[in-house]
């Protein structure tokens, strides 16, 4: 069995997020979503909270696993047995850090492979961060993120349609 583990720290999960999840599942045996707790990056929601969203906005997919990681993620990739680690990659701009990670990732695990995936081009222009600050600001998210989502987005900055 082939699997894969896509990390991040998903602080919410976007439809593009999901897309790459789709994209991968084609690929892969099984898929890892490995959340990170990005302390650093001062995140709007709790990881379990994160593992919970994600887990109820891809509910149904058996192939499927949600899991927290901390330290580095070859040792968690190779832990889980996995093949590959999936990156999302929206833009030009996304490319030159991925490749650094993925080197030094292969420095650091060399059997353990990066796969690159862009989303559908409808979800190019998503991030976690725009995401916030539209809802963050009232704006309606309600078509770049699941159902889950929007609703614990409402619960936290209150008038999110």
């Amino acid at each position: 069995m082939k699997r894969a583990i896509y990390p991040g720290s998903f602080d919410p999960v976007t439809f593009g997020h999901i897309d790459v999840i789709g994209r991968a599942l084609r690929l892969f045996d099984e898929v890892v979503v490995a959340v990170a707790p990005s302390e650093g990056k001062s995140p709007l929601f709790p990881v379990a909270e994160r593992l919970e969203l994600i887990k109820s906005s891809l509910a149904g997919e058996p192939r499927l696993s949600v899991k927290q990681f901390d330290g580095l993620l070859v040792e968690f990739v190779q832990a889980e047995n996995a093949a590959a680690v999936i990156r999302g990659l929206r833009a030009v701009s996304d490319f030159e850090f991925e490749f650094q990670m993925a080197l030094m990732n292969r420095r650091l695990a060399p059997d353990v492979e990066t796969i690159f995936l862009m989303p559908k081009e409808d979800y190019s222009y998503i991030s976690s961060r725009l995401v916030k600050e539209v809802a963050r600001l009232g704006g309606d998210v309600s078509g770049v993120v699941p159902a889950p989502v929007a609703a614990a987005l409402r619960l936290k900055f209150g008038a999110v349609r």
